[in-house]
């Protein structure tokens, strides 16, 4: 898998399971290279959601929410997730 399908595949399941105004995604890998356990098969994302309603959850319950949508991929595919809900 490359960084541009992993994007499209969890925008795709965030679109579906929750409600978002907007969706980007940086690719931060580049932060982890110099990192002993860096794997080129493994991504650093930055998830940048607005979402009014993620907002309304705290912190904790919006991170479980989207942990539990992205299980997949976070065990095979994303090493580092940044989510920052606007």
């Amino acid at each position: 898998m490359d960084i541009n399908q992993l994007i499209e595949i969890v925008k795709k399941k965030i679109y579906e399971k929750l409600k978002c105004e907007e969706i980007i995604i940086e690719d931060k890998t580049f932060l982890h290279k110099s990192h002993a356990q860096f794997d080129k098969n493994k991504f650093h994302i930055k998830l940048i959601l607005r979402s009014e309603k993620l907002k309304e959850l705290n912190k904790i319950q919006s991170t479980k929410l989207i942990y539990k949508i992205l299980d997949v991929e976070l065990k095979k595919y994303i090493h580092s997730i940044q989510i920052s809900i606007i």
